[in-house]
């Protein structure tokens, strides 16, 4: 009776255990979904994508033969580079002051639209005016374990993770490749996604398009910390050749 009884007792319990595995599995397949779903929306290329112009923007303004009109125009003879302060800001009420048509409101508006404003306001004057934007301030920031972190002021709307790792030299030995986070400022919230570039599959879910205003942090691994303290504990070592000394004492 007694051995009925455990075997009844171990039956039950490896259907226990079967049916928790079960649930687990179904919530990890969902949460996968949930994930790439999440990756699909947010991150992956969008062929639609165009940069809106936000406040504290600056925004220079190019027109042809009316450099008096222009705000740093490209067309100009002399150096419009942002040194010299020639631009316009956006203000906090998303308005800009243009010479000879006064306060323009940008604010949402792609550069194809503003364009279109302001050949549409200078028709009165100007018979098929020639007219260039650029935003001076569209940046990409790279921070935490790559060999030289920056912010890279960008002029296309559209970049690729990979490119953009390349050019702040790469990783930092303690980078976690597993674990390489994008920050996207969507309205008022803040997507967060992480990328593991260790692993194999689709190369869409690794060299991720980034738009300007995005973050990108390389993480430490988890032994940077103990590294620098065996450092310090023991000057006249590697980092390296000190945790081995640990590893054989234990």
């Amino acid at each position: 009776m007694r051995t009925i009884l455990i075997l009844l007792s171990s039956i039950y319990l490896a259907l226990g255990m079967m049916s928790c595995k079960t649930q687990n599995m179904f919530a990890e397949e969902m949460t996968n979904k949930q994930y790439r779903d999440g990756v699909d929306s947010l991150l992956l290329y969008n062929p639609d994508y165009q940069y809106t112009i936000r406040k504290d923007d600056k925004i220079t303004i190019s027109i042809w033969g009316k450099d008096d009109w222009s705000v740093g125009s490209t067309y100009g003879i002399y150096n419009s580079n942002e040194v010299y302060g020639k631009w316009l800001m956006v203000d906090a009420e998303g308005i800009i002051e243009v010479p000879k048509i006064g306060s323009v409101y940008v604010e949402n508006l792609t550069i194809i639209d503003l364009k279109k404003k302001l050949k549409q306001a200078m028709g009165e004057w100007l018979v098929n005016p020639i007219v260039d934007i650029k935003i001076l301030n569209k940046e990409i920031s790279l921070l935490g374990e790559f060999r030289d972190p920056a912010v890279i002021t960008v002029d296309k709307d559209r970049n690729y993770l990979l490119e953009m790792i390349t050019r702040v030299g790469g990783f930092d030995n303690y980078a976690n490749l597993e674990q390489v986070k994008v920050l996207r400022q969507i309205g008022v919230d803040t997507q967060v996604i992480n990328i593991d570039l260790t692993k194999k599959g689709d190369y869409r879910y690794r060299n991720i398009p980034l738009y300007p205003g995005d973050i990108v942090i390389a993480t430490s691994v988890k032994y940077k910390t103990f590294d620098k303290r065996i450092s310090t504990i023991i000057p006249f070592t590697s980092a390296i050749t000190a945790a081995a000394i640990f590893m054989k004492a234990f």
